[in-house]
């Protein structure tokens, strides 16, 4: 894609990798593969790190709420958005996810700081 050449500069330093696709197309479901590779396991995130979100658009069919993703990407929390229905929901997700991604970086900042004590 036009825009690889800023991924390493996206990915420096980057706590947390949130994927939202449309659960619809299928070269969505494809996509979400490679961005999991680049930006998730290239950069040896855990997967706890990473976010799904099958973004459902106004009016579209609801059939895909049971969507079952193949390895690895069904080892990941996936929540689906409908902002029509349920923007409530999502921002709960949202913010548990924000949470857990804070917790990890306060521990590997206390680790770093122990480890430069000792």
């Amino acid at each position: 894609s036009r825009f690889e050449t800023c991924w390493p500069a996206l990915m420096k330093d980057s706590h947390g990798v949130i994927i939202i696709f449309n659960p619809e197309l299928p070269s969505h479901l494809k996509e979400i593969e490679m961005w999991y590779s680049c930006f998730v396991q290239q950069q040896a995130l855990l997967d706890s790190q990473c976010l799904l979100v099958a973004h459902h658009k106004p009016g579209s069919a609801g059939d895909t709420e049971n969507l079952s993703l193949a390895y690895p990407l069904n080892k990941l929390k996936l929540i689906h958005s409908n902002l029509e229905e349920d923007p409530e929901d999502v921002r709960m997700e949202f913010m548990k996810y924000f949470r857990s991604i804070i917790t990890l970086i306060n521990e590997s900042r206390e680790r770093e700081e122990m480890s430069i004590i000792s």
